[in-house]
């Protein structure tokens, strides 16, 4: 598996198009909180153990302690706003049984105490490593989001371990983004993010962190993007704003919409919404007969 590239003249940088992940596997394709299967990690990747630093036996997916929440995942609330880091940190305490309650609260003390870079990885990298056996897939973005922001991980620090972490570790620094880097410095990581196929990511990818820093002509591929890949433009954070009366959209919305009719494929319900709201008075293309139950599945971009 190629693993990725960083450039030796800036620490962290991001080889951009990279897809395949060299630091460590989480296991976090196992059983989910309250028992629950849920894979995380794409389909193209491969989980395996993560050897201990100590040189004993390797690390593998146990079952996390911690509650279910299958219909409101503590992460979803994340995905659109930057909900405030005490209110996420409240609900997920909240959600967790008491050993992954105590572990989160000795691994925030720890990437307090012990910011920054420390040998050849950091204490608190560790623990967002093992975030998702500890507190489960449902809460893995929560937890890791409030590790990196008690490490106060800067932008060389988030671009490392976008760099060499799973799909799962990759997702968490893109909704950490918001609340650790003010300027445009991470605006690699959401670029590098919006060239992958992985859903997931690319849900990530479009939050307030691009909202706020994406240019327009970047933006406005990430919003096709999404509707090439079935992502709901619902994740997209600041849609209406930066959608409003955007005339270059409607045109790239339009000439999609056309191309998916004349091939005799559905147009996405929520490619009607993008045309909406960038022209409220324009009447998008009627959508073509369904054919088959493909649909969009992400293998158009």
């Amino acid at each position: 598996m190629t693993q990725p590239r960083t450039n030796p003249a800036t620490p962290g940088a991001v080889t951009p198009g990279t897809a395949s992940f060299s630091r460590r596997q989480d296991g976090e394709a196992g059983p989910g909180a309250g028992g629950e299967a849920g894979p995380e990690t794409p389909r193209d990747s491969t989980t395996t153990a993560r050897p201990r630093p100590d040189g004993g036996p390797a690390d593998t997916e146990g079952p996390p302690n911690a509650q279910a929440t299958t219909t409101h995942p503590v992460s979803s609330r994340i995905t659109s706003a930057p909900t405030s880091l005490a209110e996420l940190r409240g609900h997920l305490t909240a959600r967790l049984g008491a050993a992954a309650r105590g572990w989160l609260h000795r691994a925030l003390d720890e990437a307090a105490t012990h910011p920054g870079t420390h040998g050849p990885i950091s204490v608190w990298e560790l623990r967002i490593a093992e975030a998702g056996r500890r507190c489960g897939p449902d809460h893995a973005d929560a937890a890791r989001v409030l590790i990196l922001h008690a490490a106060r991980a800067d932008p060389d620090a988030l671009a490392r371990v976008y760099a060499q972490g799973t799909a799962d570790e990759r997702r968490a620094v893109l909704h950490a983004l918001p609340h650790l880097v003010p300027g445009p410095q991470a605006l690699p990581l959401v670029e590098d993010a919006l060239r992958t196929n992985d859903t997931r990511l690319l849900a990530a990818a479009v939050g307030p962190y691009a909202a706020r820093h994406l240019d327009a002509h970047q933006w406005r591929h990430a919003v096709l993007k999404c509707l090439f890949t079935g992502v709901p433009v619902e994740t997209v954070s600041d849609l209406g704003r930066r959608a409003h009366h955007d005339a270059e959209l409607a045109r790239m919305v339009a000439d999609y919409a056309a191309e998916r009719t004349a091939a005799g494929r559905p147009v996405p319900d929520d490619l009607h919404r993008v045309l909406a709201l960038t022209d409220p008075a324009a009447t998008p293309p009627a959508p073509a007969a369904p054919r088959g139950s493909r649909g969009t599945d992400g293998k158009e971009s």
